[in-house]
């Protein structure tokens, strides 16, 4: 901060920005669980309410990257307030509201005014604390930016079954309230980001906005409507490349773009973003995967699959401290090479994984991979700021948040394709072994028609009742494999991005810890 600002203990600062943030994150996934009851409620089916879901993400992806071009136009503290103000507001309505398009809208203005959140408070975080401190820092945001996803569904359960989905948007007014007061007394802009008049780029925004919408519809609707399958994917899909497209080639000659790509020229930076898209692309895809899996093939109810997703919060809550700590002592890519390894090992693990779990056998992979994940978010975060100048923090931020959130809903989108892609074809194979030339498959379908019989069904009910057991078991089993496979495959991504480590440099600011000159 500037000399001219008052001092304020950066703890402070990073509480104040942190909250808000926290919140706007656990939003993603705390409304997931109480889908069912939303589409109840609002005599909606639940392909109609996950509209609430998808517009959220899609306002949320287009105001991301034009967070620092926000900040610059009307200042930082202004910008985090009017965010706070709106998505607490917001969060009110969609509590109140009686139809699902009044929650749909109410659901764009959440996500738009939430997408500033991330990359604000972030930049705002690197520079209150002082090089030594940075890591710490970090560590503090990637506590919010990890653990939250995880907590939705464990938050929006208990919610949901106890009180009312409604409650899931009530509760972040008190900690709006609360953050909106401690930005108003603690934050303040440094001199290089107050408000500056450049003009507007309309046709940046429009392209962005139109360009990341459409993608961020598609990579959520896809596996719904059979992708390519359908004519409408196929038109967004081309709508969303052709105007990113379109917008990279603008953006680069504009006199005044909303996004600075030319950040991107550092190879330190490109390849810190690209290695966070990735991050959240496993992320994400194994978040879906874990109580979709306890809850399909193990039989957990929901609140009980998001407790257990708990040990890969614990394993993050307890490892991030440790490491903001230490990391000034070591090489950051180091840290990230075994943070890498670690989670592409515990993916390898859940890959092993079958029908006769238990608690335990989900804990302790669970555990080690949120240990690696902070190994991972934090010395990522740290060297990838290392060569931005304070003057495109801003921007820098916005765009590295903006690939962590695309990431992770390609990842969400690529495992549930490949997951029932390979479900498919697993039957198929399976399913090819059960027939009468078969002696083992004819030996178990006489065993169950003969159970069937001494249950009292008639012979000709027996036969049914057996084949629809075969088969259900041959659909399990099948299910069972397809989740083995995209466990490992989601492993072997981890591993094919090791060598990216080596196309960053060494951070300058390594012996202090700092996260930028």
């Amino acid at each position: 901060m500037s000399a001219s600002q008052p001092q304020i203990n950066p703890w402070l600062v990073a509480t104040a920005v942190m909250g808000a943030t926290f919140m706007e994150v656990l939003d993603t996934t705390v409304v997931n669980v109480s889908l069912r009851h939303i589409a109840g409620n609002l005599s909606a089916t639940v392909d109609e309410a996950s509209w609430a879901l998808t517009s959220y993400l899609v306002a949320n992806a287009i105001i991301l990257p034009m967070t620092g071009w926000l900040a610059s136009y009307f200042g930082r503290k202004r910008t985090l307030m009017a965010a706070v103000i709106g998505f607490t507001v917001a969060s009110f309505l969609c509590g109140l509201a009686t139809s699902l398009p009044m929650l749909i809208m109410f659901r764009v203005i959440q996500g738009a005014t939430g997408g500033a959140l991330q990359p604000l408070s972030q930049a705002t975080m690197l520079e209150a604390f002082n090089p030594r401190e940075r890591g710490k820092a970090m560590a503090f945001w990637g506590f919010g930016i990890v653990v939250a996803p995880m907590l939705g569904p464990v938050i929006g359960g208990y919610l949901t079954d106890n009180f009312s989905w409604r409650w899931v948007f009530y509760i972040n007014l008190p900690v709006g309230l609360l953050s909106l007061f401690m930005i108003r007394m603690f934050i303040f802009d440094p001199a290089y980001i107050r408000r500056r008049d450049r003009g507007v780029d309309y046709w940046g925004i429009g392209l962005l906005a139109l360009g990341v919408g459409a993608l961020q519809v598609v990579l959520d609707k896809g596996q719904e409507e059979d992708w390519f399958g359908s004519s409408w994917i196929i038109g967004a899909s081309v709508l969303a490349l052709t105007a990113l497209a379109v917008f990279v080639v603008y953006e680069l000659v504009a006199r005044n773009p909303v996004v600075h790509l030319r950040v991107f020229k550092d190879r330190t930076y490109s390849a810190g973003v690209f290695l966070m898209t990735m991050l959240g692309f496993v992320l994400y895809g194994s978040l879906l995967l874990v109580p979709v899996f306890l809850q399909t093939l193990l039989g957990y109810p929901a609140l009980e699959a998001g407790i257990a997703m708990a040990p890969r919060g614990l394993g993050s809550f307890l490892m991030m401290p440790l490491v903001g700590t230490v990391l000034g002592r070591f090489d950051p890519r180091k840290v990230l090479a075994i943070g890498l390894g670690g989670a592409a090992f515990t993916l390898y693990q859940l890959s092993n994984l079958n029908l006769n779990a238990g608690y335990w056998d989900i804990f302790w992979p669970q555990f080690l991979q949120g240990i690696c994940l902070a190994m991972l978010f934090v010395p990522l975060t740290t060297a990838t700021m290392d060569p931005i100048p304070k003057e495109e923090m801003g921007n820098a931020t916005s765009m590295f948040n903006l690939m962590r959130n695309l990431g992770g809903s390609c990842g969400i989108a690529a495992a549930t394709t490949f997951l029932f892609r390979r479900q498919q074809l697993h039957t198929m194979e399976l399913g090819a072994h059960v027939t009468q030339f078969n002696p083992a498959a004819r030996m178990m379908s006489k065993g169950m028609e003969g159970a069937m019989i001494a249950h009292g069904s008639d012979p000709f009910q027996a036969s049914h009742q057996a084949y629809a057991s075969i088969w259900g078991l041959i659909e399990r089993q099948a299910s069972m494999l397809s989740f083995v496979d995209t466990f490992l495959a989601m492993a072997i991504v981890f591993l094919l991005v090791l060598p990216l480590l080596f196309a960053m440099k060494r951070p300058q600011s390594r012996g202090r810890g700092a996260a930028m000159h």
